[in-house]
């Protein structure tokens, strides 16, 4: 970085911006807020694009679809939402958890999305059917985030929770191959290098720590 202040200044939202996400185009960015909205911004010219609602509760988690026509809201009110960005409109709406969605994401395949929630479960949706095909009772504590890595032909789910561990499933059968135990604080965050290599978990223990390939196997 050639320099440390910042390029552009998005203001649009009212209160406090939950979680970002790029579009695969890498033009475009996702804001999810606790104003019960998300918006959709053109990084090009710096202008907000969508500005939707929908959510009866603030919007806490968003992704893209790998193809970049669909994104995905998780929301506080336990509902998740699958939206048609050409168009701005709500698409699909996704009711089955208990409490609050505080992830979501799109697997590799393109027709399943997962969603971490409140309740301590990680539901699989089939987008082609429009229901939950599978509830996998992932941890002893909230779900904080769920995240597919792979390709659509070899690819994996990872979940994170406050019950201090990230977990490893098959996709697909969502049987669990690993628990990654080791940190002494709530699991905030998970993710996947594009090769599978390795595992990063970041931690409320003031933490984040990297397994192999080895550690999972």
């Amino acid at each position: 970085m050639s320099s440390t202040r910042p390029v552009a200044n998005l203001p649009g939202h009212g209160c406090r911006v939950a979680r970002l996400n790029y579009h695969p185009s890498g033009r475009f960015l996702g804001t999810a807020c606790y104003d019960h909205s998300w918006s959709f911004w053109d990084l090009e010219s710096s202008t907000e694009i969508l500005h939707q609602e929908g959510h009866s509760g603030p919007v806490y988690s968003i992704s893209f679809h790998r193809d970049g026509s669909l994104l995905a809201t998780g929301g506080l009110d336990s509902y998740c939402r699958v939206w048609d960005l050409r168009t701005g409109r709500a698409v699909l709406f996704l009711e089955g958890h208990l409490k609050s969605v505080l992830s979501c994401d799109f697997a590799p395949d393109g027709y399943h999305l997962g969603t971490g929630s409140e309740d301590n479960s990680c539901k699989i949706w089939d987008l082609r059917q429009h229901k939950s095909i599978y509830s996998i009772p992932a941890h002893n504590n909230m779900v904080t985030y769920c995240k597919f890595a792979g390709t659509p032909n070899n690819s994996m789910l990872l979940t994170a929770s406050y019950d201090s561990t990230a977990k490893v499933w098959s996709h697909k059968g969502w049987m669990p191959l690993k628990s990654l135990t080791g940190h002494d604080n709530k699991v905030m965050c998970v993710d996947c290098s594009w090769d599978k290599k390795y595992i990063v978990t970041a931690s409320y223990d003031r933490t984040f720590k990297l397994w192999t390939n080895k550690s999972i196997s």
